[in-house]
């Protein structure tokens, strides 16, 4: 039976969620599977993947076929990675602690990297939030000048009606 792994399409409408699966290639898509192997999820940021590392190596020894999409996310996990070491420990160029170190050392790496991309995000939101924030003090502050300048014209004709009306009051008084 020459089996695939490939992904499972799950969710609603215009939300995919799909499952890793193992399958037969003459099962239908969404049919019937061998056994499921992990999550994926394309909608949240950074996409969320949820793997059974060792049951995913075990298939992929075993000779089972990734579809591209589930091959990127393997090799995203490090399921090949840890399968080349493997290699490299069957062939007696290191030994098992070796082949651990080396798979932690990468694994560090992309877990820094993906942090660092994580606070890049913050950091320019919160940047783009301060900036945004400027911005409207500053048209509050030019409404407000405006309005005061309003305000003050309106006083100072207010002002000077007032003295037409006292000078004409007086005008008549004087006659």
């Amino acid at each position: 039976m020459a089996t695939k792994i490939r992904l499972q399409r799950g969710g609603r409408k215009n939300y995919a969620f799909y499952s890793i699966v193992i399958a037969d290639v003459r099962a239908p898509r969404d049919g019937k599977f061998t056994e499921k192997i992990g999550t994926f999820n394309p909608n949240t940021n950074p996409a969320t993947v949820d793997l059974n590392f060792e049951r995913a190596l075990y298939w992929v020894e075993t000779g089972a076929q990734p579809t591209d999409t589930v091959r990127n996310i393997l090799k995203g996990e490090g399921v090949y990675l840890m399968k080349h070491l493997k290699g490299g420990v069957k062939k007696g160029a290191f030994d098992d602690a070796e082949a651990q170190k080396r798979f932690d050392a990468w694994k560090n790496g992309k877990d820094a990297k993906a942090s660092a991309v994580r606070e890049g995000d913050a950091k320019a939101k919160k940047e783009a939030a301060a900036k945004e924030l400027e911005a409207e003090k500053k048209m509050n502050e030019a409404i407000a000048k405006k309005v005061a300048e309003k305000k003050a014209a309106a006083a100072a004709a207010a002002a000077e009606a007032a003295a037409e009306t006292e000078a004409t009051e007086e005008a008549p008084a004087e006659a």
